[in-house]
Protein backbone atom coordinates (compact mmCIF):
# COMPACT_ATOMS: atom_id res chain seq x y z
CA UNK A 1 0.00 0.00 0.00
CA UNK A 2 1.32 3.43 -0.89
CA UNK A 3 0.99 6.83 0.64
CA UNK A 4 1.60 9.65 -1.78
CA UNK A 5 2.22 13.36 -1.80
CA UNK A 6 0.93 15.02 -4.94
CA UNK A 7 2.14 18.51 -5.77
CA UNK A 8 1.28 20.77 -8.66
CA UNK A 9 4.09 23.11 -9.65
CA UNK A 10 2.86 25.11 -12.61
CA UNK A 11 1.46 22.47 -14.92
CA UNK A 12 3.74 19.71 -13.58
CA UNK A 13 2.50 17.01 -11.24
CA UNK A 14 5.08 15.52 -8.89
CA UNK A 15 4.32 12.35 -6.95
CA UNK A 16 6.37 11.27 -3.96
CA UNK A 17 5.79 7.63 -3.03
CA UNK A 18 6.65 6.34 0.43
CA UNK A 19 6.71 2.77 -0.81
CA UNK A 20 4.79 0.16 1.15
CA UNK A 21 4.92 2.22 4.32
CA UNK A 22 2.76 3.84 6.90
CA UNK A 23 2.59 7.51 7.75
CA UNK A 24 2.19 8.37 11.43
CA UNK A 25 1.23 11.59 13.16
CA UNK A 26 3.24 10.95 16.31
CA UNK A 27 2.58 12.38 19.76
CA UNK A 28 -0.31 14.57 18.64
CA UNK A 29 -3.43 15.85 20.40
CA UNK A 30 -6.41 14.49 18.45
CA UNK A 31 -9.57 16.55 18.02
CA UNK A 32 -11.75 13.62 17.04
CA UNK A 33 -15.04 15.58 16.62
CA UNK A 34 -16.77 12.59 18.19
CA UNK A 35 -17.29 14.80 21.21
CA UNK A 36 -15.93 18.03 22.57
CA UNK A 37 -12.96 16.44 24.32
CA UNK A 38 -9.57 16.04 22.63
CA UNK A 39 -7.09 13.22 23.31
CA UNK A 40 -3.44 14.10 23.88
CA UNK A 41 -0.32 12.03 23.32
CA UNK A 42 -1.58 9.88 20.45
CA UNK A 43 -0.09 8.29 17.35
CA UNK A 44 -2.45 8.31 14.37
CA UNK A 45 -1.44 5.70 11.82
CA UNK A 46 -2.33 6.25 8.16
CA UNK A 47 -2.11 3.57 5.51
CA UNK A 48 -3.52 3.56 1.99
CA UNK A 49 -5.48 6.74 2.67
CA UNK A 50 -7.25 5.31 5.72
CA UNK A 51 -6.79 5.84 9.47
CA UNK A 52 -5.66 2.34 10.41
CA UNK A 53 -5.22 2.92 14.12
CA UNK A 54 -5.00 5.47 16.91
CA UNK A 55 -2.81 4.44 19.83
CA UNK A 56 -1.02 6.11 22.77
CA UNK A 57 2.27 7.52 21.51
CA UNK A 58 4.25 6.12 24.43
CA UNK A 59 3.30 2.56 23.44
CA UNK A 60 3.85 2.93 19.69
CA UNK A 61 7.03 1.79 17.96
CA UNK A 62 7.16 2.58 14.22
CA UNK A 63 7.92 -0.26 11.85
CA UNK A 64 10.83 0.00 9.42
CA UNK A 65 10.06 2.36 6.56
CA UNK A 66 7.36 4.25 8.45
CA UNK A 67 7.19 7.99 7.75
CA UNK A 68 6.89 9.66 11.14
CA UNK A 69 5.62 13.25 11.42
CA UNK A 70 6.62 14.66 14.82
CA UNK A 71 3.55 16.43 16.16
CA UNK A 72 4.65 17.33 19.67
CA UNK A 73 2.58 20.27 20.89
CA UNK A 74 0.33 20.12 17.82
CA UNK A 75 -3.31 19.29 17.16
CA UNK A 76 -4.87 17.03 14.54
CA UNK A 77 -8.41 17.80 13.38
CA UNK A 78 -10.63 16.45 10.61
CA UNK A 79 -10.40 18.45 7.41
CA UNK A 80 -13.33 20.80 7.03
CA UNK A 81 -15.66 21.60 4.18
CA UNK A 82 -16.52 24.67 2.14
CA UNK A 83 -20.20 24.08 1.44
CA UNK A 84 -20.67 27.09 -0.82
CA UNK A 85 -17.67 26.94 -3.12
CA UNK A 86 -17.28 27.94 -6.73
CA UNK A 87 -14.98 26.11 -9.11
CA UNK A 88 -13.61 27.85 -12.21
CA UNK A 89 -13.57 26.37 -15.68
CA UNK A 90 -10.52 26.33 -17.97
CA UNK A 91 -9.61 29.38 -20.03
CA UNK A 92 -8.89 28.41 -23.64
CA UNK A 93 -8.12 24.90 -22.47
CA UNK A 94 -5.73 26.03 -19.72
CA UNK A 95 -6.80 24.63 -16.34
CA UNK A 96 -4.03 26.25 -14.28
CA UNK A 97 -6.51 28.59 -12.54
CA UNK A 98 -8.75 25.64 -11.71
CA UNK A 99 -5.90 23.74 -10.07
CA UNK A 100 -4.66 26.80 -8.20
CA UNK A 101 -8.14 27.50 -6.85
CA UNK A 102 -8.48 23.94 -5.63
CA UNK A 103 -5.06 24.19 -3.97
CA UNK A 104 -6.10 27.40 -2.18
CA UNK A 105 -8.97 25.46 -0.61
CA UNK A 106 -6.64 22.63 0.44
CA UNK A 107 -4.00 25.01 1.80
CA UNK A 108 -6.58 26.30 4.27
CA UNK A 109 -7.58 22.90 5.60
CA UNK A 110 -10.57 22.33 3.31
CA UNK A 111 -10.75 18.72 2.17
CA UNK A 112 -14.33 18.76 0.82
CA UNK A 113 -16.04 21.36 -1.36
CA UNK A 114 -19.55 21.67 -2.68
CA UNK A 115 -19.42 23.50 -5.99
CA UNK A 116 -22.46 25.75 -6.29
CA UNK A 117 -22.48 26.62 -9.99
CA UNK A 118 -21.98 23.53 -12.07
CA UNK A 119 -20.69 23.02 -15.57
CA UNK A 120 -20.21 19.85 -17.66
CA UNK A 121 -16.46 20.32 -17.17
CA UNK A 122 -16.92 19.79 -13.42
CA UNK A 123 -18.22 16.26 -13.99
CA UNK A 124 -14.95 15.34 -15.70
CA UNK A 125 -13.00 17.26 -13.07
CA UNK A 126 -14.56 15.12 -10.34
CA UNK A 127 -13.30 11.99 -12.06
CA UNK A 128 -9.76 13.41 -12.24
CA UNK A 129 -9.89 14.38 -8.57
CA UNK A 130 -11.14 10.93 -7.59
CA UNK A 131 -8.23 9.46 -9.56
CA UNK A 132 -5.89 11.80 -7.62
CA UNK A 133 -4.37 13.31 -10.74
CA UNK A 134 -3.59 16.50 -8.81
CA UNK A 135 -4.18 17.94 -5.32
CA UNK A 136 -7.80 18.82 -4.62
CA UNK A 137 -10.52 18.51 -2.02
CA UNK A 138 -13.19 15.94 -2.84
CA UNK A 139 -15.83 17.58 -4.99
CA UNK A 140 -19.60 17.57 -4.92
CA UNK A 141 -21.00 19.63 -7.77
CA UNK A 142 -24.30 21.25 -8.58
CA UNK A 143 -26.03 21.41 -11.91
CA UNK A 144 -25.76 24.53 -14.03
CA UNK A 145 -27.95 27.35 -12.75
CA UNK A 146 -31.72 26.93 -12.65
CA UNK A 147 -33.06 30.48 -12.86
CA UNK A 148 -35.75 32.59 -14.45
CA UNK A 149 -34.01 32.46 -17.82
CA UNK A 150 -32.84 28.85 -17.92
CA UNK A 151 -36.21 27.44 -16.84
CA UNK A 152 -38.78 30.00 -17.92
CA UNK A 153 -41.49 27.35 -18.45
CA UNK A 154 -42.69 24.21 -16.72
CA UNK A 155 -41.58 22.15 -19.72
CA UNK A 156 -38.05 23.57 -19.48
CA UNK A 157 -38.00 22.78 -15.77
CA UNK A 158 -38.93 19.14 -16.39
CA UNK A 159 -36.39 18.80 -19.20
CA UNK A 160 -33.47 20.41 -17.36
CA UNK A 161 -34.02 18.60 -14.07
CA UNK A 162 -34.31 15.23 -15.82
CA UNK A 163 -31.21 15.94 -17.90
CA UNK A 164 -29.07 17.11 -14.97
CA UNK A 165 -29.93 14.07 -12.88
CA UNK A 166 -29.03 11.79 -15.81
CA UNK A 167 -25.78 13.70 -16.39
CA UNK A 168 -24.65 12.82 -12.88
CA UNK A 169 -24.72 16.14 -11.01
CA UNK A 170 -24.95 15.72 -7.25
CA UNK A 171 -27.75 18.25 -6.79
CA UNK A 172 -29.59 21.12 -8.50
CA UNK A 173 -28.61 24.76 -8.00
CA UNK A 174 -31.54 27.15 -7.60
CA UNK A 175 -31.03 30.81 -8.48
CA UNK A 176 -33.41 33.81 -8.38
CA UNK A 177 -36.03 34.63 -10.98
CA UNK A 178 -37.98 31.36 -11.16
CA UNK A 179 -41.75 31.77 -11.22
CA UNK A 180 -43.79 29.88 -8.62
CA UNK A 181 -45.46 27.41 -10.98
CA UNK A 182 -42.16 26.65 -12.71
CA UNK A 183 -40.44 26.19 -9.36
CA UNK A 184 -43.16 23.75 -8.28
CA UNK A 185 -42.66 21.73 -11.45
CA UNK A 186 -38.92 21.73 -10.80
CA UNK A 187 -39.56 20.36 -7.30
CA UNK A 188 -42.01 17.70 -8.53
CA UNK A 189 -39.57 16.50 -11.17
CA UNK A 190 -36.61 16.54 -8.78
CA UNK A 191 -38.55 14.38 -6.34
CA UNK A 192 -39.55 12.00 -9.12
CA UNK A 193 -36.05 11.46 -10.48
CA UNK A 194 -34.38 11.57 -7.06
CA UNK A 195 -32.12 14.61 -7.04
CA UNK A 196 -31.93 17.22 -4.28
CA UNK A 197 -31.88 20.98 -4.77
CA UNK A 198 -30.15 23.80 -2.90
CA UNK A 199 -29.37 27.48 -3.12
CA UNK A 200 -31.38 30.67 -3.37
CA UNK A 201 -35.06 31.34 -2.73
CA UNK A 202 -36.68 33.07 -5.74
CA UNK A 203 -38.79 36.09 -4.82
CA UNK A 204 -41.94 34.64 -6.42
CA UNK A 205 -41.48 31.51 -4.31
CA UNK A 206 -40.84 33.12 -0.92
CA UNK A 207 -39.27 31.58 2.14
CA UNK A 208 -42.39 29.86 3.50
CA UNK A 209 -43.17 28.04 0.25
CA UNK A 210 -39.46 27.24 -0.14
CA UNK A 211 -39.39 25.62 3.30
CA UNK A 212 -42.53 23.62 2.50
CA UNK A 213 -40.82 22.45 -0.69
CA UNK A 214 -38.00 20.91 1.38
CA UNK A 215 -34.76 22.23 -0.04
CA UNK A 216 -31.70 20.16 0.87
CA UNK A 217 -30.10 23.43 1.95
CA UNK A 218 -31.01 27.08 1.80
CA UNK A 219 -27.88 29.15 1.31
CA UNK A 220 -27.07 32.72 2.43
CA UNK A 221 -30.12 32.60 4.77
CA UNK A 222 -31.84 33.74 1.59
CA UNK A 223 -35.44 34.80 2.18
CA UNK A 224 -35.36 34.68 5.97
CA UNK A 225 -34.91 38.42 6.57
CA UNK A 226 -37.56 39.20 3.96
CA UNK A 227 -39.78 36.61 5.65
CA UNK A 228 -40.00 38.64 8.85
CA UNK A 229 -40.87 41.89 7.04
CA UNK A 230 -44.33 43.08 6.08
CA UNK A 231 -45.64 40.95 3.21
CA UNK A 232 -46.09 43.90 0.86
CA UNK A 233 -42.42 44.89 1.30
CA UNK A 234 -40.74 41.49 1.01
CA UNK A 235 -39.71 41.93 -2.62
CA UNK A 236 -38.14 45.34 -1.98
CA UNK A 237 -35.35 44.33 0.34
CA UNK A 238 -32.36 44.70 -1.93
CA UNK A 239 -29.30 42.54 -1.15
CA UNK A 240 -30.72 39.69 0.99
CA UNK A 241 -33.16 42.07 2.68
CA UNK A 242 -30.71 44.70 3.97
CA UNK A 243 -33.05 47.55 2.97
CA UNK A 244 -35.70 46.18 5.35
CA UNK A 245 -33.49 46.64 8.41
CA UNK A 246 -35.83 49.11 10.14
CA UNK A 247 -39.12 47.25 9.64
CA UNK A 248 -38.57 43.69 10.77
CA UNK A 249 -40.76 41.70 13.14
CA UNK A 250 -38.32 39.45 14.97
CA UNK A 251 -41.17 37.62 16.69
CA UNK A 252 -41.65 35.79 13.37
CA UNK A 253 -38.20 34.19 13.52
CA UNK A 254 -39.29 31.31 15.72
CA UNK A 255 -41.98 30.21 13.26
CA UNK A 256 -39.55 30.19 10.32
CA UNK A 257 -36.95 28.32 12.32
CA UNK A 258 -39.36 25.65 13.58
CA UNK A 259 -40.70 24.94 10.08
CA UNK A 260 -37.14 24.78 8.75
CA UNK A 261 -36.30 22.20 11.39
CA UNK A 262 -39.46 20.18 10.65
CA UNK A 263 -38.66 20.18 6.92
CA UNK A 264 -35.14 18.85 7.55
CA UNK A 265 -33.51 21.72 5.68
CA UNK A 266 -29.87 22.58 6.31
CA UNK A 267 -28.63 26.17 6.37
CA UNK A 268 -25.42 27.49 4.82
CA UNK A 269 -25.20 31.04 6.24
CA UNK A 270 -22.32 32.53 4.15
CA UNK A 271 -22.30 35.33 6.69
CA UNK A 272 -18.94 36.54 5.45
CA UNK A 273 -20.63 37.65 2.24
CA UNK A 274 -22.43 40.23 4.37
CA UNK A 275 -19.54 41.15 6.66
CA UNK A 276 -17.13 41.75 3.77
CA UNK A 277 -18.81 42.57 0.45
CA UNK A 278 -21.74 44.41 2.00
CA UNK A 279 -19.86 45.87 4.96
CA UNK A 280 -19.25 49.64 5.05
CA UNK A 281 -15.58 50.41 4.64
CA UNK A 282 -12.83 51.01 2.14
CA UNK A 283 -12.93 48.82 -0.95
CA UNK A 284 -9.33 49.76 -1.63
CA UNK A 285 -8.23 48.53 1.79
CA UNK A 286 -10.13 45.29 1.22
CA UNK A 287 -8.35 44.45 -2.05
CA UNK A 288 -4.97 45.17 -0.42
CA UNK A 289 -5.40 42.62 2.38
CA UNK A 290 -2.57 40.05 2.48
CA UNK A 291 -4.69 37.14 1.20
CA UNK A 292 -5.64 39.13 -1.90
CA UNK A 293 -2.22 38.43 -3.40
CA UNK A 294 -3.56 35.03 -4.40
CA UNK A 295 -6.18 36.68 -6.63
CA UNK A 296 -5.29 38.08 -10.10
CA UNK A 297 -5.04 41.86 -10.21
CA UNK A 298 -7.83 42.15 -12.79
CA UNK A 299 -10.23 40.29 -10.49
CA UNK A 300 -9.17 42.36 -7.47
CA UNK A 301 -10.02 45.48 -9.49
CA UNK A 302 -13.41 44.02 -10.39
CA UNK A 303 -14.06 43.21 -6.73
CA UNK A 304 -13.19 46.75 -5.73
CA UNK A 305 -15.62 48.19 -8.28
CA UNK A 306 -18.34 45.76 -7.21
CA UNK A 307 -18.04 46.66 -3.54
CA UNK A 308 -18.07 50.38 -4.32
CA UNK A 309 -21.19 49.99 -6.50
CA UNK A 310 -22.89 47.92 -3.84
CA UNK A 311 -22.38 50.54 -1.15
CA UNK A 312 -23.31 53.44 -3.43
CA UNK A 313 -26.47 51.81 -4.77
CA UNK A 314 -27.83 50.57 -1.45
CA UNK A 315 -26.79 53.60 0.58
CA UNK A 316 -27.58 51.85 3.88
CA UNK A 317 -26.64 53.82 7.02
CA UNK A 318 -24.13 52.15 9.30
CA UNK A 319 -26.67 51.57 12.07
CA UNK A 320 -29.00 49.99 9.51
CA UNK A 321 -26.26 47.66 8.36
CA UNK A 322 -25.50 46.74 11.98
CA UNK A 323 -29.16 45.97 12.63
CA UNK A 324 -29.25 43.75 9.53
CA UNK A 325 -26.21 41.79 10.73
CA UNK A 326 -27.67 41.46 14.23
CA UNK A 327 -30.93 40.08 12.84
CA UNK A 328 -29.08 37.54 10.70
CA UNK A 329 -27.04 36.50 13.73
CA UNK A 330 -30.23 36.13 15.74
CA UNK A 331 -31.80 33.95 13.05
CA UNK A 332 -28.69 31.78 12.92
CA UNK A 333 -28.55 31.40 16.71
CA UNK A 334 -32.25 30.46 16.76
CA UNK A 335 -31.49 27.85 14.10
CA UNK A 336 -28.69 26.39 16.20
CA UNK A 337 -30.77 26.30 19.37
CA UNK A 338 -33.63 24.58 17.53
CA UNK A 339 -31.35 21.88 16.13
CA UNK A 340 -31.38 23.00 12.52
CA UNK A 341 -28.35 21.65 10.68
CA UNK A 342 -25.79 24.41 10.09
CA UNK A 343 -23.21 23.84 7.34
CA UNK A 344 -19.98 25.78 6.99
CA UNK A 345 -19.73 27.80 3.78
CA UNK A 346 -18.55 31.25 2.75
CA UNK A 347 -19.26 31.67 -1.00
CA UNK A 348 -15.82 31.77 -2.58
CA UNK A 349 -14.52 33.05 -4.88
CA UNK A 350 -16.94 35.95 -4.46
CA UNK A 351 -16.32 39.63 -3.84
CA UNK A 352 -13.78 39.86 -0.97
CA UNK A 353 -13.79 36.08 -0.45
CA UNK A 354 -10.52 34.41 -1.44
CA UNK A 355 -10.93 30.63 -1.82
CA UNK A 356 -9.90 28.85 1.37
CA UNK A 357 -9.05 32.00 3.28
CA UNK A 358 -12.68 33.11 3.38
CA UNK A 359 -13.71 30.04 5.38
CA UNK A 360 -11.73 31.42 8.31
CA UNK A 361 -13.66 34.70 8.11
CA UNK A 362 -16.84 32.64 8.09
CA UNK A 363 -15.74 30.70 11.16
CA UNK A 364 -15.23 33.95 13.07
CA UNK A 365 -18.58 35.30 11.87
CA UNK A 366 -20.26 32.19 13.25
CA UNK A 367 -18.52 32.75 16.59
CA UNK A 368 -19.84 36.33 16.52
CA UNK A 369 -23.34 34.90 16.01
CA UNK A 370 -23.02 32.91 19.23
CA UNK A 371 -21.69 29.53 18.14
CA UNK A 372 -18.90 27.88 20.11
CA UNK A 373 -15.65 26.79 18.40
CA UNK A 374 -16.79 23.17 18.63
CA UNK A 375 -20.11 24.02 16.97
CA UNK A 376 -18.31 25.87 14.20
CA UNK A 377 -15.98 22.95 13.53
CA UNK A 378 -18.93 20.54 13.71
CA UNK A 379 -20.66 22.52 10.94
CA UNK A 380 -17.69 21.87 8.66
CA UNK A 381 -17.02 18.22 9.55
CA UNK A 382 -19.62 15.94 11.17
CA UNK A 383 -22.60 17.90 9.85
CA UNK A 384 -21.21 17.79 6.32
CA UNK A 385 -20.62 14.03 6.38
CA UNK A 386 -24.16 13.53 7.67
CA UNK A 387 -25.55 15.84 4.98
CA UNK A 388 -23.97 13.69 2.29
CA UNK A 389 -24.96 10.50 4.12
CA UNK A 390 -21.31 9.54 4.52
CA UNK A 391 -19.87 7.73 7.52
CA UNK A 392 -16.28 7.54 6.27
CA UNK A 393 -15.12 11.10 6.91
CA UNK A 394 -15.85 14.03 9.23
CA UNK A 395 -14.30 12.55 12.36
CA UNK A 396 -10.95 11.06 13.35
CA UNK A 397 -11.46 7.37 14.08
CA UNK A 398 -10.15 4.02 12.99
CA UNK A 399 -11.34 3.16 9.49
CA UNK A 400 -12.12 6.73 8.43
CA UNK A 401 -10.66 8.41 5.34
CA UNK A 402 -7.53 10.37 6.27
CA UNK A 403 -8.77 13.93 5.63
CA UNK A 404 -6.81 15.79 8.31
CA UNK A 405 -5.46 19.20 9.28
CA UNK A 406 -2.41 19.56 11.51
CA UNK A 407 -2.54 22.73 13.61
CA UNK A 408 0.00 24.40 15.84
CA UNK A 409 -2.68 25.63 18.29
CA UNK A 410 -6.01 24.35 19.54
CA UNK A 411 -9.05 25.67 17.57
CA UNK A 412 -11.36 24.58 20.39
CA UNK A 413 -9.76 27.29 22.52
CA UNK A 414 -9.92 29.99 19.84
CA UNK A 415 -11.37 29.50 16.36
CA UNK A 416 -8.62 31.75 15.02
CA UNK A 417 -6.23 28.89 15.70
CA UNK A 418 -7.80 27.04 12.75
CA UNK A 419 -5.59 29.27 10.60
CA UNK A 420 -2.39 28.00 12.24
CA UNK A 421 -1.95 25.19 9.73
CA UNK A 422 1.19 23.01 9.82
CA UNK A 423 0.05 20.72 7.04
CA UNK A 424 -2.96 19.11 5.39
CA UNK A 425 -3.68 15.49 4.53
CA UNK A 426 -6.36 14.76 1.96
CA UNK A 427 -7.36 11.14 1.42
CA UNK A 428 -3.99 10.06 2.81
CA UNK A 429 -1.85 12.47 0.76
CA UNK A 430 0.30 14.70 2.98
CA UNK A 431 1.09 18.33 2.11
CA UNK A 432 3.51 19.91 4.57
CA UNK A 433 3.55 23.54 5.58
CA UNK A 434 6.76 24.00 3.62
CA UNK A 435 5.11 22.74 0.46
CA UNK A 436 1.96 24.80 1.09
CA UNK A 437 4.01 27.97 1.57
CA UNK A 438 6.05 27.28 -1.55
CA UNK A 439 2.98 26.76 -3.72
CA UNK A 440 1.24 29.82 -2.27
CA UNK A 441 4.32 31.89 -3.05
CA UNK A 442 4.22 30.63 -6.61
CA UNK A 443 0.57 31.62 -6.97
CA UNK A 444 1.21 35.06 -5.46
CA UNK A 445 4.16 35.67 -7.77
CA UNK A 446 2.04 34.78 -10.79
CA UNK A 447 -0.59 37.32 -9.74
CA UNK A 448 1.79 40.26 -9.22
Amino acid sequence: MTNRILLTIGMTVSIVVFGWSQTVFHNVTVITMQGQESISGQSVIIEDGIIRDITPADTYTPAAGTTVIDCSGKYLAPGWAEMHAHIPTPSDGDDANVRETLFLYLANGITTIRGMLGDPYHLELKKKVEAEEFPSPRIYTSSPSLNGNSIATMEEARQKVTQYEADGYDFLKVHPGIKREVFDEMVRTANEVGIRFSGHVPADVGIRHAIASKYASIDHLDGYVEGIAAEERRNEGGFFGVLLHDELDESLIEELVSTTKEAGIAIVPTQTLMTRWLAPGSAEAMVNEPEMKYIPGSLRYTWRQSKERMLDNLDVPYDGYQKFIEVRESILKHMLDAGVVILLGSDAPQVANVPGFSIHHEMQDMIDAGLTPYEVLHSGTVAVANFFDRSDFGTIAKGKIADLVLLSSNPLDDIGNAQEIDGVMYRGNWISKQVIDSKLSEIALKNE
